[in-house]
């Protein structure tokens, strides 16, 4: 939901909505209160980032070589030299694996721990994305959204929206109104603001307040139970928007430079600052999609069908490797990192041997990996995980688990467990049907704390 239609229709989710069903679920302590998703849509390879394959023979390791980290035996690829010194705060799965080879279904899987869905737009019927679980369970304070979604837009090379194309991203079944508040603005340029949250000089704050209003009104002229809803969330969204700490959440331009530098001066760097903006100021989840970033229609985000080493050592590996650590070191000096869940993944990998096509794929060229999703690799760090660890291993061309395979569904129970939320929690759609939040097991071998 974009912030215009957010405003415009009240759309902010309403904490409290539908607890009564949820009262009954079993309490955990809490180990983290927010939570930050970099999602790397397109499929990272893993054998050229997390998973290296030195011994393997040159069409299936690639060009990149492995380089130490600041843990004993653990190495990864030489063009994240600053996550390297950062591994004792990761814990690494490399046997992450399921069966969808198709980025909009499978982004849905890993935003969820659910799958299969059908292949194409999302639906009201997708599984609710871990913002809009915690939405629902009334996570966050004051008049901040409890979900937001950083998808930055560029348009210079016509390329299609995939990631507004993918399943997984909204609330699904529970309703729109937990729907994330999506910024698409480009957050790298000078004059990047989320407009809509500030009253400009020329907007007084009768003429907003005329505007509530008005769409009080609105409202009296519904009578249907999500009109009714409509209201109290128009009252949250003016709330915001009287609010100068809330507002000034969005304002990247309170950021010192040198803060802003450090995470990159980009797309991609400056919108994992936002995030970090909207954590701190009591936004519970923030999801940063990758960008595309304009730069070819050969080959956009991470899905590098063509140009797979050049990309990922040129632009993908070093924006990466800026933005990420830069959040985790900044987590860490405001004290925050030991109760913010940092996720860093993608949807699927890339192909064992170079220039390989497969079933469901869309190929490759000479210089490229097509999708696999047979085996990949996801990261954690910070609230509720231990540093330092590696948990699964691959097999010598990084093509299957080896051992401890791992699914987006131990993924998300990994997840609710960091965040304090049981993952046999049971939701209520909007027709009142029970679910179980999540299938999946929680990976104790990286958990700090078990219980």
């Amino acid at each position: 939901m974009r912030r215009r239609e957010f405003l415009r229709a009240g759309s902010l989710p309403l904490f409290g909505l539908g607890l009564p069903h949820l009262l009954s679920a079993p309490s955990m302590p809490r180990k983290a209160k927010a939570c930050i998703v970099l999602f790397m849509w397109g499929g990272p390879a893993q054998q050229d980032t997390w998973d290296l394959k030195p011994d393997a023979p040159a069409e299936y390791r690639g060009e990149f070589k492995p380089t130490a980290t600041n843990v004993p035996g653990i190495q990864i690829c030489e063009h994240m030299p600053r996550i390297a010194r950062r591994v004792d705060k990761l814990a690494i799965i490399r046997s992450m694996t399921h069966d969808d080879v198709n980025h909009t279904s499978s982004t849905h899987y890993l935003l969820t721990g659910k799958g299969p869905v059908p292949v194409g737009a999302p639906l009201r019927d997708d599984w609710p994305s871990y913002g809009a679980v915690m939405a629902k369970l009334g996570r966050g304070r004051g008049p901040l959204p409890p979900f937001v979604s950083m998808m930055p837009k560029v348009d210079t090379n016509g390329a299609p929206r995939f990631v507004e194309q993918s399943h997984g991203q909204a609330a699904g079944w529970l309703g729109p109104v937990f729907d994330p508040l999506r910024i698409d603005d480009d957050a790298s340029k000078p004059e990047y603001k989320v407009g809509e949250f500030a009253l400009s000089a020329d907007v007084p704050i009768n003429r907003t307040q005329r505007r509530k209003e008005l769409l009080t009104r609105l409202d009296m002229q519904r009578r249907s139970l999500e009109m009714q809803a409509g209201g109290v969330l128009r009252e949250r969204a003016f709330s915001l928007l009287a609010d100068r700490k809330a507002v000034e959440a969005f304002d990247l331009s309170r950021e010192p430079l040198h803060i802003r530098e450090r995470y990159g001066m980009n797309l991609h760097g400056q919108s994992v600052l936002q995030a970090r903006r909207l954590v701190e100021a009591g936004v519970p989840l923030v999801s940063v999609f990758w960008p595309n970033d304009g730069i070819t229609n050969v080959s956009v985000y991470w899905d590098t069908h063509n140009r797979n080493f050049i990309d990922l050592k040129t632009r993908l590996c070093p924006v990466t490797d800026l933005a990420f650590t830069a959040l985790l070191d900044d987590l860490e000096a405001r004290g925050m990192l030991d109760e913010t869940l940092v996720i860093w993944t993608g949807e699927m990998g890339r192909t064992p041997r170079v220039g390989q096509s497969v079933p469901g794929g869309a190929g490759a060229g000479r210089d490229g990996r097509d999708h696999w999703a047979k085996c990949f690799t996801s990261v954690l760090a910070g609230g509720g995980i231990k540093g330092g660890a590696v948990y699964g291993s691959s097999d010598k061309y990084a093509a299957y688990p080896a051992t401890n395979p791992t699914t987006p569904a131990d993924l998300a129970a990994t997840v609710y467990h960091c965040l304090g939320i049981p993952p046999q929690t049971e939701l209520r759609d909007r027709l009142d049907r029970p679910f179980m939040l999540c299938e999946g097991k929680p990976i104790e071998a990286i958990l700090r704390d078990k219980s």
